[in-house]
Protein backbone atom coordinates (compact mmCIF):
# COMPACT_ATOMS: atom_id res chain seq x y z
CA UNK A 1 0.00 0.00 0.00
CA UNK A 2 1.10 3.36 -0.69
CA UNK A 3 -0.27 7.12 -0.14
CA UNK A 4 0.85 10.76 -0.86
CA UNK A 5 2.38 11.73 2.03
CA UNK A 6 5.00 14.72 2.89
CA UNK A 7 5.83 16.65 5.80
CA UNK A 8 6.81 20.90 5.63
CA UNK A 9 9.42 21.99 7.13
CA UNK A 10 11.55 25.04 8.00
CA UNK A 11 14.98 26.36 8.66
CA UNK A 12 13.35 27.87 11.57
CA UNK A 13 10.36 29.00 13.26
CA UNK A 14 8.68 32.38 11.59
CA UNK A 15 9.51 31.28 7.34
CA UNK A 16 6.07 30.90 7.18
CA UNK A 17 5.48 26.99 6.96
CA UNK A 18 1.81 26.78 8.52
CA UNK A 19 0.89 29.61 5.71
CA UNK A 20 2.25 27.33 3.06
CA UNK A 21 0.91 24.65 4.70
CA UNK A 22 -2.75 25.66 5.29
CA UNK A 23 -2.67 27.03 1.48
CA UNK A 24 -1.46 22.90 0.17
CA UNK A 25 -4.18 21.56 2.13
CA UNK A 26 -6.69 23.95 0.81
CA UNK A 27 -5.45 23.90 -2.62
CA UNK A 28 -5.93 19.91 -2.41
CA UNK A 29 -9.59 19.72 -0.61
CA UNK A 30 -10.72 22.01 -3.79
CA UNK A 31 -9.76 19.72 -5.94
CA UNK A 32 -11.69 17.02 -4.32
CA UNK A 33 -8.76 15.16 -2.28
CA UNK A 34 -9.44 13.92 1.02
CA UNK A 35 -6.90 15.49 3.21
CA UNK A 36 -5.10 14.01 6.38
CA UNK A 37 -3.22 16.76 8.35
CA UNK A 38 -0.98 16.23 11.17
CA UNK A 39 0.91 18.63 13.37
CA UNK A 40 4.95 17.51 14.68
CA UNK A 41 5.24 18.32 18.53
CA UNK A 42 3.16 19.62 21.14
CA UNK A 43 1.08 22.05 19.76
CA UNK A 44 -2.86 22.92 19.66
CA UNK A 45 -3.18 25.97 17.53
CA UNK A 46 -2.03 24.40 14.58
CA UNK A 47 -4.21 21.78 14.64
CA UNK A 48 -7.08 23.98 14.75
CA UNK A 49 -6.80 25.52 11.42
CA UNK A 50 -5.74 22.28 9.79
CA UNK A 51 -9.10 20.75 10.85
CA UNK A 52 -10.94 23.65 9.60
CA UNK A 53 -9.12 23.66 6.46
CA UNK A 54 -9.40 20.15 5.44
CA UNK A 55 -12.49 19.06 7.63
CA UNK A 56 -10.45 16.60 9.44
CA UNK A 57 -8.78 16.22 12.92
CA UNK A 58 -4.92 17.22 12.82
CA UNK A 59 -3.09 14.67 14.53
CA UNK A 60 -0.43 15.41 17.07
CA UNK A 61 3.09 13.48 15.77
CA UNK A 62 5.77 13.48 19.02
CA UNK A 63 8.54 11.41 19.20
CA UNK A 64 9.79 12.76 22.93
CA UNK A 65 6.26 11.98 24.09
CA UNK A 66 5.54 9.02 22.60
CA UNK A 67 7.29 6.02 21.47
CA UNK A 68 8.40 5.83 17.83
CA UNK A 69 6.19 2.75 17.47
CA UNK A 70 3.27 4.90 18.85
CA UNK A 71 4.13 7.94 16.21
CA UNK A 72 4.39 4.98 13.04
CA UNK A 73 1.08 3.35 14.22
CA UNK A 74 -0.76 6.92 14.68
CA UNK A 75 -0.22 8.11 11.30
CA UNK A 76 -1.01 4.29 9.66
CA UNK A 77 -4.08 5.40 11.88
CA UNK A 78 -4.98 8.71 10.56
CA UNK A 79 -4.33 8.47 6.98
CA UNK A 80 -7.43 5.38 6.44
CA UNK A 81 -9.36 6.85 3.93
CA UNK A 82 -7.46 9.93 2.87
CA UNK A 83 -6.18 10.55 -0.39
CA UNK A 84 -2.51 12.53 1.15
CA UNK A 85 -1.03 12.95 4.44
CA UNK A 86 0.17 16.52 5.02
CA UNK A 87 2.39 17.36 8.08
CA UNK A 88 3.44 20.44 9.50
CA UNK A 89 6.74 20.97 11.48
CA UNK A 90 7.75 22.25 14.00
CA UNK A 91 10.55 25.24 14.66
CA UNK A 92 13.17 24.20 12.58
CA UNK A 93 13.91 20.71 10.70
CA UNK A 94 16.35 19.57 13.02
CA UNK A 95 15.05 21.02 16.21
CA UNK A 96 14.30 19.09 18.90
CA UNK A 97 15.48 18.13 22.38
CA UNK A 98 19.08 19.26 21.99
CA UNK A 99 21.90 19.85 20.05
CA UNK A 100 22.82 15.72 19.56
CA UNK A 101 19.52 14.83 19.77
CA UNK A 102 16.59 14.78 16.92
CA UNK A 103 13.94 13.32 19.63
CA UNK A 104 10.56 15.97 19.43
CA UNK A 105 11.78 17.16 16.07
CA UNK A 106 10.35 17.10 13.00
CA UNK A 107 13.32 15.53 10.68
CA UNK A 108 12.67 12.64 13.79
CA UNK A 109 8.55 12.37 12.66
CA UNK A 110 9.93 12.85 8.94
CA UNK A 111 12.29 9.20 9.54
CA UNK A 112 9.25 7.56 12.02
CA UNK A 113 7.09 8.27 8.45
CA UNK A 114 9.29 7.69 5.84
CA UNK A 115 7.70 10.91 4.54
CA UNK A 116 9.58 13.12 2.17
CA UNK A 117 10.61 16.50 3.29
CA UNK A 118 9.41 20.14 1.64
CA UNK A 119 11.37 23.15 3.01
CA UNK A 120 9.99 26.45 3.31
CA UNK A 121 12.20 28.79 2.98
CA UNK A 122 12.04 32.39 3.83
CA UNK A 123 13.94 33.78 1.05
CA UNK A 124 13.45 37.69 1.87
CA UNK A 125 16.97 39.05 1.28
CA UNK A 126 18.72 36.34 -0.16
CA UNK A 127 19.51 34.91 -3.94
CA UNK A 128 22.05 32.51 -4.03
CA UNK A 129 23.02 32.30 -0.37
CA UNK A 130 19.04 30.27 -0.60
CA UNK A 131 20.86 27.78 -2.36
CA UNK A 132 23.53 27.78 0.32
CA UNK A 133 21.36 27.29 3.19
CA UNK A 134 19.31 24.76 1.16
CA UNK A 135 22.17 22.63 0.29
CA UNK A 136 23.33 22.20 4.30
CA UNK A 137 19.49 20.97 5.49
CA UNK A 138 19.96 18.27 2.17
CA UNK A 139 23.30 17.23 3.41
CA UNK A 140 23.01 17.58 7.30
CA UNK A 141 21.37 14.06 7.92
CA UNK A 142 21.59 11.24 5.19
CA UNK A 143 18.35 9.65 6.59
CA UNK A 144 16.51 12.94 5.20
CA UNK A 145 14.79 13.11 2.49
CA UNK A 146 14.33 16.49 0.85
CA UNK A 147 12.51 16.32 -2.12
CA UNK A 148 11.50 20.13 -2.56
CA UNK A 149 11.72 23.84 -1.24
CA UNK A 150 9.22 26.48 -1.50
CA UNK A 151 10.76 29.88 -1.49
CA UNK A 152 8.40 32.44 0.18
CA UNK A 153 8.48 36.06 0.81
CA UNK A 154 10.07 36.42 -2.81
CA UNK A 155 10.57 39.94 -3.81
CA UNK A 156 10.04 39.77 -7.23
CA UNK A 157 10.05 37.59 -11.19
CA UNK A 158 13.74 38.62 -11.35
CA UNK A 159 14.16 37.84 -7.32
CA UNK A 160 12.47 34.48 -8.10
CA UNK A 161 14.26 33.38 -11.01
CA UNK A 162 17.52 34.34 -9.09
CA UNK A 163 16.53 31.70 -6.46
CA UNK A 164 15.63 28.83 -9.37
CA UNK A 165 18.91 29.57 -11.23
CA UNK A 166 21.02 29.42 -7.78
CA UNK A 167 19.00 25.83 -7.28
CA UNK A 168 19.48 24.56 -10.24
CA UNK A 169 23.46 25.32 -10.43
CA UNK A 170 23.84 24.02 -6.51
CA UNK A 171 21.17 21.37 -5.80
CA UNK A 172 19.88 20.19 -9.02
CA UNK A 173 18.29 17.22 -7.13
CA UNK A 174 16.10 19.54 -4.63
CA UNK A 175 12.89 20.59 -7.09
CA UNK A 176 11.84 24.52 -6.42
CA UNK A 177 8.18 23.58 -5.55
CA UNK A 178 7.39 27.53 -6.22
CA UNK A 179 7.92 30.73 -5.21
CA UNK A 180 5.38 32.90 -2.86
CA UNK A 181 5.33 36.43 -3.16
CA UNK A 182 5.20 38.70 -0.31
CA UNK A 183 1.59 39.08 0.95
CA UNK A 184 1.46 40.44 4.51
CA UNK A 185 -2.39 39.94 4.11
CA UNK A 186 -2.71 36.13 4.54
CA UNK A 187 -0.64 36.28 7.85
CA UNK A 188 -2.61 35.02 10.59
CA UNK A 189 -2.56 36.61 14.01
CA UNK A 190 -0.54 36.10 17.22
CA UNK A 191 -1.12 36.04 20.50
CA UNK A 192 1.09 35.14 23.47
CA UNK A 193 0.98 31.62 23.52
CA UNK A 194 1.38 31.78 19.74
CA UNK A 195 -1.37 31.97 16.93
CA UNK A 196 -4.49 32.90 17.47
CA UNK A 197 -6.63 29.85 18.14
CA UNK A 198 -9.30 28.91 15.36
CA UNK A 199 -12.31 28.94 17.78
CA UNK A 200 -10.93 32.79 18.38
CA UNK A 201 -10.21 33.68 14.45
CA UNK A 202 -11.90 31.33 12.23
CA UNK A 203 -10.71 31.27 8.07
CA UNK A 204 -13.42 32.84 6.33
CA UNK A 205 -14.71 31.15 3.32
CA UNK A 206 -12.76 34.03 1.25
CA UNK A 207 -9.43 33.63 3.05
CA UNK A 208 -9.43 29.96 2.81
CA UNK A 209 -10.19 30.49 -1.76
CA UNK A 210 -7.42 32.71 -1.52
CA UNK A 211 -4.96 30.52 0.00
CA UNK A 212 -6.20 27.63 -2.32
CA UNK A 213 -5.62 30.18 -5.28
CA UNK A 214 -1.92 31.01 -3.75
CA UNK A 215 -1.06 27.52 -4.05
CA UNK A 216 -2.70 26.75 -7.29
CA UNK A 217 -0.74 29.86 -8.91
CA UNK A 218 2.56 29.74 -7.09
CA UNK A 219 3.06 26.00 -6.47
CA UNK A 220 3.73 22.58 -8.24
CA UNK A 221 0.81 20.85 -6.52
CA UNK A 222 1.34 18.15 -9.06
CA UNK A 223 4.83 17.46 -8.33
CA UNK A 224 3.77 17.12 -4.83
CA UNK A 225 1.35 15.06 -5.42
CA UNK A 226 3.87 12.15 -7.06
CA UNK A 227 5.27 11.88 -3.55
CA UNK A 228 4.28 8.06 -2.28
CA UNK A 229 5.64 6.33 0.61
CA UNK A 230 4.50 2.71 1.31
CA UNK A 231 2.19 2.31 4.23
CA UNK A 232 1.57 -0.79 5.94
CA UNK A 233 -2.17 -0.87 7.27
CA UNK A 234 -2.70 0.46 10.93
CA UNK A 235 -2.87 -2.48 13.73
CA UNK A 236 -6.82 -4.60 14.24
CA UNK A 237 -9.18 -2.07 16.34
CA UNK A 238 -9.02 -2.08 19.73
CA UNK A 239 -12.19 -0.64 21.01
CA UNK A 240 -13.24 -2.27 23.98
CA UNK A 241 -15.96 -4.81 22.99
CA UNK A 242 -18.37 -6.77 25.11
CA UNK A 243 -18.90 -4.29 27.79
CA UNK A 244 -21.12 -1.36 27.88
CA UNK A 245 -19.27 1.77 27.39
CA UNK A 246 -18.85 4.56 30.40
CA UNK A 247 -19.82 8.22 29.50
CA UNK A 248 -16.92 10.92 29.96
CA UNK A 249 -17.72 14.37 29.48
CA UNK A 250 -14.83 16.34 27.27
CA UNK A 251 -14.92 20.47 27.39
CA UNK A 252 -14.65 21.58 23.78
CA UNK A 253 -15.29 25.11 22.86
CA UNK A 254 -13.52 28.05 22.24
CA UNK A 255 -12.28 27.67 26.07
CA UNK A 256 -11.34 24.39 26.18
CA UNK A 257 -9.82 23.38 23.09
CA UNK A 258 -6.63 21.99 23.66
CA UNK A 259 -6.32 18.07 23.65
CA UNK A 260 -4.79 15.76 21.40
CA UNK A 261 -7.01 13.85 19.71
CA UNK A 262 -4.99 10.75 20.18
CA UNK A 263 -5.92 11.02 23.64
CA UNK A 264 -9.39 11.00 23.21
CA UNK A 265 -9.03 7.94 20.54
CA UNK A 266 -7.46 6.25 23.00
CA UNK A 267 -10.11 6.79 25.70
CA UNK A 268 -12.95 5.64 23.24
CA UNK A 269 -10.27 2.07 22.82
CA UNK A 270 -10.45 1.67 26.01
CA UNK A 271 -13.98 1.86 26.45
CA UNK A 272 -15.16 5.00 26.78
CA UNK A 273 -18.09 6.97 25.23
CA UNK A 274 -17.10 10.84 24.26
CA UNK A 275 -19.27 13.29 25.01
CA UNK A 276 -18.72 17.18 24.03
CA UNK A 277 -19.71 19.95 26.13
CA UNK A 278 -19.12 23.27 26.64
CA UNK A 279 -18.29 25.53 30.26
CA UNK A 280 -19.48 28.25 28.50
CA UNK A 281 -22.94 28.11 26.43
CA UNK A 282 -24.41 24.87 28.78
CA UNK A 283 -26.15 24.62 32.05
CA UNK A 284 -25.72 21.67 32.52
CA UNK A 285 -23.68 18.29 32.07
CA UNK A 286 -24.55 15.77 30.18
CA UNK A 287 -26.94 12.85 31.42
CA UNK A 288 -25.35 9.53 33.03
CA UNK A 289 -21.84 10.93 32.92
CA UNK A 290 -18.97 8.40 34.88
CA UNK A 291 -16.64 11.00 34.40
CA UNK A 292 -15.27 14.61 33.11
CA UNK A 293 -12.10 15.61 30.77
CA UNK A 294 -11.18 19.41 31.22
CA UNK A 295 -8.63 20.45 28.72
CA UNK A 296 -6.36 23.38 28.60
CA UNK A 297 -7.30 26.56 26.70
CA UNK A 298 -7.58 30.35 26.95
CA UNK A 299 -9.87 30.18 30.31
CA UNK A 300 -8.56 33.59 30.86
CA UNK A 301 -9.97 35.38 27.74
CA UNK A 302 -13.88 33.80 28.87
CA UNK A 303 -13.40 34.26 32.57
CA UNK A 304 -16.07 36.68 32.86
CA UNK A 305 -18.62 34.15 31.01
CA UNK A 306 -17.03 31.41 32.27
CA UNK A 307 -17.95 32.61 36.06
CA UNK A 308 -21.11 33.91 35.30
CA UNK A 309 -22.51 30.13 34.12
CA UNK A 310 -22.87 29.28 37.99
CA UNK A 311 -24.96 26.27 36.70
CA UNK A 312 -21.94 24.69 34.99
CA UNK A 313 -19.91 25.71 38.05
CA UNK A 314 -22.24 24.18 40.56
CA UNK A 315 -22.86 21.10 38.35
CA UNK A 316 -18.90 20.11 38.23
CA UNK A 317 -18.23 21.02 41.80
CA UNK A 318 -21.08 18.47 42.30
CA UNK A 319 -19.34 16.16 40.61
CA UNK A 320 -16.09 16.30 41.90
CA UNK A 321 -17.40 16.41 45.41
CA UNK A 322 -19.62 13.28 44.83
CA UNK A 323 -16.19 11.70 43.27
CA UNK A 324 -16.79 11.28 40.06
CA UNK A 325 -13.31 11.03 38.04
CA UNK A 326 -12.12 14.18 36.72
CA UNK A 327 -8.75 15.05 35.11
CA UNK A 328 -8.13 18.52 33.84
CA UNK A 329 -4.80 19.73 32.69
CA UNK A 330 -3.73 23.37 32.12
CA UNK A 331 -6.96 26.22 31.60
CA UNK A 332 -9.01 22.95 32.96
CA UNK A 333 -6.80 22.69 35.52
CA UNK A 334 -7.39 27.09 36.28
CA UNK A 335 -11.09 26.40 35.79
CA UNK A 336 -11.35 24.34 38.95
CA UNK A 337 -9.14 26.70 40.78
CA UNK A 338 -11.42 29.93 42.79
CA UNK A 339 -10.57 31.82 39.72
CA UNK A 340 -8.74 34.58 38.43
CA UNK A 341 -7.47 37.26 40.22
CA UNK A 342 -7.61 40.95 39.52
CA UNK A 343 -5.90 43.86 38.56
CA UNK A 344 -5.86 47.56 37.85
CA UNK A 345 -7.97 46.61 34.62
CA UNK A 346 -9.74 43.20 35.28
CA UNK A 347 -12.04 42.84 37.96
CA UNK A 348 -11.46 39.36 39.83
CA UNK A 349 -13.64 36.46 38.02
CA UNK A 350 -15.09 33.26 40.12
CA UNK A 351 -14.46 29.72 38.90
CA UNK A 352 -15.27 26.03 40.33
CA UNK A 353 -13.55 26.32 43.53
CA UNK A 354 -12.14 22.90 43.67
CA UNK A 355 -8.60 24.05 44.59
CA UNK A 356 -8.30 26.80 46.74
CA UNK A 357 -6.05 28.95 45.11
CA UNK A 358 -6.22 31.84 42.58
CA UNK A 359 -4.66 32.01 38.86
CA UNK A 360 -3.35 35.25 37.52
CA UNK A 361 -1.58 36.23 34.17
CA UNK A 362 1.87 37.25 33.90
CA UNK A 363 3.66 39.54 31.36
CA UNK A 364 5.99 37.10 30.78
CA UNK A 365 6.05 33.44 29.81
CA UNK A 366 6.03 31.60 33.23
CA UNK A 367 6.64 27.72 31.56
CA UNK A 368 7.81 26.23 28.38
CA UNK A 369 8.52 22.58 27.43
CA UNK A 370 8.60 18.78 28.09
CA UNK A 371 7.69 17.19 31.01
CA UNK A 372 8.36 13.62 32.76
CA UNK A 373 6.20 12.70 35.32
CA UNK A 374 6.49 9.76 37.90
CA UNK A 375 3.07 8.94 39.13
CA UNK A 376 4.34 9.29 43.24
CA UNK A 377 1.25 8.05 44.15
CA UNK A 378 -2.22 6.50 42.79
CA UNK A 379 -4.48 8.34 40.87
CA UNK A 380 -7.33 8.44 38.67
CA UNK A 381 -5.34 7.78 35.52
CA UNK A 382 -2.04 5.72 36.80
CA UNK A 383 -1.00 3.64 39.84
CA UNK A 384 1.84 4.88 42.03
CA UNK A 385 5.35 4.03 40.34
CA UNK A 386 4.85 4.59 36.59
CA UNK A 387 5.57 7.47 34.73
CA UNK A 388 4.01 9.51 31.85
CA UNK A 389 5.26 12.54 29.61
CA UNK A 390 3.86 16.02 28.38
CA UNK A 391 4.18 19.63 27.79
CA UNK A 392 3.56 22.30 29.33
CA UNK A 393 3.38 26.16 27.60
CA UNK A 394 1.61 29.02 30.00
CA UNK A 395 1.69 32.69 31.58
CA UNK A 396 -0.24 31.46 34.25
CA UNK A 397 0.69 31.14 37.64
CA UNK A 398 -1.00 29.93 40.89
CA UNK A 399 -1.00 30.85 44.33
CA UNK A 400 0.70 28.82 47.21
CA UNK A 401 -0.90 25.40 47.22
CA UNK A 402 -2.14 24.29 50.30
CA UNK A 403 0.14 21.32 52.06
CA UNK A 404 -2.57 19.70 52.56
CA UNK A 405 -3.23 19.07 48.92
CA UNK A 406 -2.15 16.01 48.36
CA UNK A 407 0.42 16.05 45.05
CA UNK A 408 0.74 12.89 42.99
CA UNK A 409 3.48 13.85 40.67
CA UNK A 410 7.04 14.34 40.90
CA UNK A 411 8.01 16.56 37.72
CA UNK A 412 11.16 16.61 35.82
CA UNK A 413 12.49 18.16 32.80
CA UNK A 414 15.81 16.44 31.16
CA UNK A 415 16.66 14.77 34.39
CA UNK A 416 16.33 18.27 35.99
CA UNK A 417 14.13 17.96 38.79
CA UNK A 418 10.97 20.81 39.10
CA UNK A 419 9.11 19.30 42.00
CA UNK A 420 5.56 18.00 43.01
CA UNK A 421 2.75 19.17 41.37
CA UNK A 422 -0.57 16.81 39.88
CA UNK A 423 -3.17 18.41 42.65
CA UNK A 424 -5.77 15.41 43.97
CA UNK A 425 -8.93 16.04 45.57
CA UNK A 426 -11.07 13.43 46.05
CA UNK A 427 -11.31 11.62 42.53
CA UNK A 428 -10.13 14.74 40.89
CA UNK A 429 -6.56 15.17 39.45
CA UNK A 430 -5.54 18.76 37.70
CA UNK A 431 -1.67 19.72 36.28
CA UNK A 432 -0.65 23.13 34.34
CA UNK A 433 1.08 19.45 32.33
CA UNK A 434 -0.51 18.73 29.30
CA UNK A 435 0.16 14.82 29.29
CA UNK A 436 0.09 12.92 25.57
CA UNK A 437 -2.07 9.41 27.01
CA UNK A 438 0.47 7.57 24.00
CA UNK A 439 3.10 7.91 26.39
CA UNK A 440 1.85 5.57 29.00
CA UNK A 441 -0.74 2.81 27.02
CA UNK A 442 -2.02 2.53 31.16
CA UNK A 443 -3.21 5.83 31.13
CA UNK A 444 -6.52 5.47 29.24
CA UNK A 445 -7.55 2.07 30.42
CA UNK A 446 -6.89 3.23 33.94
CA UNK A 447 -9.04 6.58 33.54
CA UNK A 448 -11.97 4.38 32.02
CA UNK A 449 -11.95 1.43 35.10
CA UNK A 450 -11.92 4.74 37.69
CA UNK A 451 -14.89 5.61 35.48
CA UNK A 452 -16.52 2.44 35.46
CA UNK A 453 -16.24 1.59 38.91
CA UNK A 454 -17.97 5.24 39.44
CA UNK A 455 -20.42 3.61 37.24
CA UNK A 456 -21.19 0.64 39.57
CA UNK A 457 -21.01 2.55 42.99
CA UNK A 458 -23.86 4.88 41.80
CA UNK A 459 -25.76 1.84 41.11
CA UNK A 460 -25.87 1.96 37.36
Amino acid sequence: MKINAFLIAAPQSGSGKTTVALAIMAALRRRGLVVSPFKCGPDFIDPGYHRMVTGRPSINLDGWMCSEAFVAETFRLHTVGADVAIIEGVMGLFDGMGASSSDGSSAQVAVITGSPVELVVNARGMAASAAALVKGFAEYDPRIQLAGVVFNNVGSAAHRMLLKQAMSEALPRVAVIGCIPRDKSLEIPVRHLGLVTAEDNPLLPEYLERLADLAEQHLDLDALLELQIPLAPPSSNRVARGISPVRIAVARDSAFCFVYEDNLRLLQEAGAEIVAFSPLDDSALPKDLCGIYLPGGYPELYAERLSANIAMKTAILEAVTGDMPVYAECGGFIYLTEGMEGSESLVSDDFVGVFPVRARMLPKRKALGYRQVEFGTDSVIAAAGGSARGHEFHYSEIGVMPLQMERCYHVTRQGQKLGAEGYRFRNCLASYIHLHFGSNAGIAPAFVDACRKYKISQGT
